[in-house]
């Protein structure tokens, strides 16, 4: 999957926090098994990929304290 950076900082606006937030939600996928989406729905098979795939479909969404 091509990922668009423009699009996903439309959604998390630091690129900091982009890769913070792909990282602990690539890690609760490997604990959790829970996925966003159906197995067939991701193009990709490693828990970062579809982390990333998750915040580009608009699905992770991070709250401002």
């Amino acid at each position: 999957m091509i990922y668009s950076i423009d699009k996903m900082l439309n959604i998390i606006p630091s690129k900091y926090q982009l890769v913070y937030v792909a990282s602990k939600r690539a890690e609760a996928m490997e604990q959790t098994k829970f996925y966003q989406m159906e197995e067939n729905e991701y193009k990709s098979t490693k828990n970062l990929d579809r982390a990333l795939e998750e915040i580009q479909k608009n699905l992770i969404h991070i709250k401002e304290d």
